[in-house]
């Protein structure tokens, strides 16, 4: 055999395709009293993504099929969903990383009113976000043509809270989330702590004041369902627990 059939040989079993099976928990609120589950074959390679499969879905086999998506590429955080059980962000999730023997279980997040099909709704979310006012609060103004000044070390403080994509894989993966509407959750939690311990800014005990609350973080159980949820790698446990500490203390 020579080294041209060879490298053909195995590009063509590299790029073989297989039929994947996938049911979705769909929700039509026009006509469905209650969730159903839905069953669709879908021709995947092992390279692509749960993405691509609800792509090819709503676009060869069901146009009805509904569910957020904007970047693909794990930086916008909208198409947060359960996949086999677990928070993920399907254009993270490759079907190489599933067990494709079995059919693929996909649904909305928990913990969050469903609209239809995978998409819920934000604002729940979103509310408690901007209740722990999730901006900068300076209450000086720098010098003249200057920049408010940091060292590494202050930056390295809350690097980690920097890299939320507000996808809320985190707040729906908590049990506590599941149950007490009134929670502020991780992600609310985990923006907070971005600015408590930011070391320009001016207003932490504004926010530790609102956390410190028993609907804020002391309604955490430390389960690490936040921190094995973020896509994103934040250690989301621990920020609450840094922010527990800083209530504590009575100052970062």
């Amino acid at each position: 055999m020579t080294t041209a059939t060879l490298e053909t040989t195995s590009t063509d079993a590299a790029i073989q395709s297989f039929t994947v099976t996938f049911l979705i928990r769909r929700f039509d609120p026009d006509v469905d009293t209650e969730p159903r589950w839905q069953d669709f074959d879908v021709e995947m390679y092992a390279t692509d993504r749960v993405l691509d499969a609800l792509h090819k879905i709503k676009w060869e086999q069901d146009g009805s099929l509904t569910f957020r998506r904007s970047c693909a590429h794990g930086i916008c955080g909208s198409d947060a969903m359960r996949i086999n059980g677990r928070n993920r962000l399907a254009c993270k999730t490759l079907i190489k990383d599933l067990d494709i023997t079995k059919p693929i279980y996909v649904e909305a997040i928990k913990g969050l009113p469903l609209e239809k099909d995978l998409v819920v709704d934000m604002e729940p979310f979103f509310a408690s976000y901007r209740e722990v006012q999730p901006f900068l609060q300076a209450g000086s103004a720098p010098s003249a043509g200057k920049e408010r000044v940091q060292s590494v070390a202050e930056r390295a403080r809350f690097d980690d809270t920097t890299k939320c994509i507000l996808c809320a894989a985190c707040t729906s993966s908590c049990p506590v989330f599941w149950t007490d509407g009134q929670y502020f959750g991780p992600a609310a939690i985990v923006n907070a702590h971005r600015f408590i311990f930011d070391s320009r800014d001016d207003e932490a005990k504004v926010r530790l004041d609102i956390l410190n609350d028993k609907e804020g973080v002391w309604r955490c159980r430390t389960t690490f369902n936040c921190t094995d949820a973020c896509p994103r790698g934040i250690e989301v446990t621990k920020a609450i627990a840094e922010v527990k500490q800083a209530i504590m203390r009575g100052k970062p």
